[in-house]
Parts: C-alpha cells; structure tokens; sequence
C-alpha cells in the first residue's frame, strides 16, 4: 500500500510539471527570454526555497545543514542540467509540448536511472541491476514509440498546419535541441546524489523522510537558476528585449508575472513530490533507483495528453493516433515493469 501512495504521490508531482507549460501560453507581449527567466525565479528559486525550509532540522540553519558535505557537487551538477533545463524550454517551443517532451524526458530517463547506478557499482546485467536496465529500456520503447507517431504527425501536416498548431516548428532543429535537452537534463539526477549527505543530515537529526531531500533539490535548481539567467540576460541584450518587464501595462505585467508563478510552481511539484513519493518507497531499493525514470515516463504521459487538449495532433489519421496510444500504454507500463518483475523473479 505505502508503495501504491509513493507513487501517486510522485504521479501528481508529474502532472504538475507537464501542466506547467499551459500557463506560459497566456503570457502577453513577453519575448520567449523575458517569461522564461521570470518563470525560473519562481520555479528554481523561490519555490525550492520555500521546500527547502521544510527540510531543516530545528535549531539548525539551512546554510548550517548545507554544509554537511556535497553542496558544491550537486551546484555544478546544477548548472550543467541548467544547460538542459534550458534547450528543453527551446524543444517546447519547436517541437511543442507532446513531441518535445516526448524525446527530451525520454533520454532524461535513461541517462538519469542508469548512470547514478552504475557510479554507485551496480552491475546492470544481474539481480536487481538488470532489472533497472530492462525497465529503462521499456520506458526508452514507449517514448520510441511516441517519437514515431510525431514524426507521422510530421509527414502528413502541411506547412501551414504545422505552423498553426505550433507557432515556431522545426523538427530537425528540434529533434536536436531534445535530445542534448535530455542528456543534460540527466544531471539532475546526479545533483541528488551528490547531495546525499545533506538529506542524510537531516534525517539523522530529526527531519521527517517526505522533507529531507529537499534541501538539495535548491543547490541542483539554483546552478540551473544561474545558466539560464546568464543566456536570457544575453538574449535581453541582443534582441534589446529587456524593456519587456518594464513597457507592458500594469495589468499585463501583473498578469505576466502571476501566470509566471503558476507555471514555477507546478514545474517544481515534480520534485517535490519525487521526495515525497521516495520516502514511501524505502523497503523497495528497486523502485528506489527507477524512480527517476518512473517521473520522466509520467511526464512524457501527462505531456502528451496535454499534447492531445490543446489539439497538437489535430488533424492526424487513425494510425499516427494508434501508434501514440500504443506509446502511452507502453510508458504506464513501464512504471510497474520493476515491481512485476521484481516479483517474478523474488531479488
């Protein structure tokens, strides 16, 4: 039961995340750099802050807990998925919110399961090793398959058609952006390990489970907080874009700003309810170490249906439809393929 709450806790924290995007799309007269650092002030900072204060032990400071070793590790970890963090904005933007996420998360998935395990020793071609490996590889099919039903999407929509559902597509330019997206967007994972001294800290003094990882979740947002700023300053400057915050009318700006914060907070649920959800997951170090690619499959999931409301795949015939339906199918299964097979199998 503790198994079946930990991941619907972490399932609502994915919804959240593939919903953040929806509030960007009522964002007026911003430059894509304007709404994309404003969003990442609420979404990498404010936001994981506010969670982070909950991860603190009593009579210690957050800086005080932060110090117990790994700060700076999972800082630079950090700023490299920043770099992911970054060209994944740029995959919605050229491939929208199904496909592009599709592609970027899917690679996430598979770089961020598979390499804190083999860091950490695990053998991937026995015992519970090749069970993780069989699983990764399950939600890499399912998000196959999507990518599939995008590029059919691809072949049999116009020009026009393809403008009109998403304003700047471009699928090899995209197709690009996606996959360095996700293998940067790894790191994040790596961030979490490299902290685990810190929420080893503040479980020894007293922090409950569902909070003590969240300090560390603010050093891996905060190094991606400082790379995407530096690009969107420079972009503010190139495209002399920086007067946006300042010449929109108030209600505009007003508006801006608070869909802005929406969008942050929903984002940064997929992480908060990741170490929320893990705390149920203990007596499994199984799902322990699939639950990264458990999140990025129901990301993937959640996109797609979103993908299919704001109507990404309007127009596309009975097979290109079939074969995402399949795709999807795949990925749920793919959440429970270690815990059946673990089963199977009694690691």
């Amino acid at each position: 039961m503790e198994i079946l709450l930990g991941l619907l806790i972490i399932a609502i924290g994915s919804f959240g995340q593939s919903s953040s995007y929806v509030p960007i799309n009522k964002v007026k007269n911003w430059a894509w750099e304007s709404f994309w650092i404003v969003q990442g002030i609420f979404a990498w900072l404010v936001f994981p802050l506010l969670g982070a204060l909950l991860g603190v032990p009593e009579g210690m400071g957050l800086f005080e807990l932060l110090g117990n070793g790994g700060a700076a590790k999972a800082i630079v970890y950090g700023i490299l998925w920043g770099v992911g963090g970054l060209t994944f904005g740029l995959s919605m933007r050229y491939l929208g919110v199904a496909l592009g996420q599709s592609i970027s998360l899917g690679t996430c998935a598979g770089f961020g399961t598979l390499l804190p395990a083999i860091f950490a020793g695990t053998n991937l071609f026995q015992g519970q090793g090749l069970i993780l490996l069989v699983g990764v590889c399950i939600t890499l099919a399912g998000i196959a398959v999507i990518g599939y039903a995008g590029s059919l999407r691809s072949k049999n929509m116009t020009e026009e058609e393809k403008k009109a559902a998403i304003k700047d597509f471009a699928l090899t330019k995209g197709l690009l952006v996606a996959l360095l997206a996700g293998v940067m967007s790894a790191c994040f994972a790596l961030g979490l390990d490299a902290g685990t001294p810190i929420k080893e800290a503040a479980l020894t003094n007293g922090v409950k489970p569902l909070f003590a990882g969240l300090p560390v979740i603010l050093l891996v947002t905060f190094g991606g907080f400082l790379t995407n700023a530096a690009y969107c300053i420079q972009q503010n400057i190139k495209n002399k874009t920086g007067k946006d915050y300042f010449s929109v009318p108030g209600g505009i700006f007003v508006n801006n700003v608070l869909f802005c914060a929406l969008a942050g907070v929903l984002w940064y649920s997929q992480f908060f309810g990741l170490e929320m959800g893990k705390s149920f997951l203990v007596d499994s170090p199984l799902l322990m170490a699939f639950s990264w690619s458990i999140l990025m499959s129901l990301n993937v999931t959640f996109s797609n249906v979103w993908g299919i409301l704001l109507k990404e795949w309007k127009g596309c015939n009975s097979k290109t439809i079939s074969v995402l339906v399949i795709g999807l199918v795949i990925l749920v299964f793919s959440v429970f393929a270690p815990s059946l097979m673990n089963m199977a199998f009694g690691y």
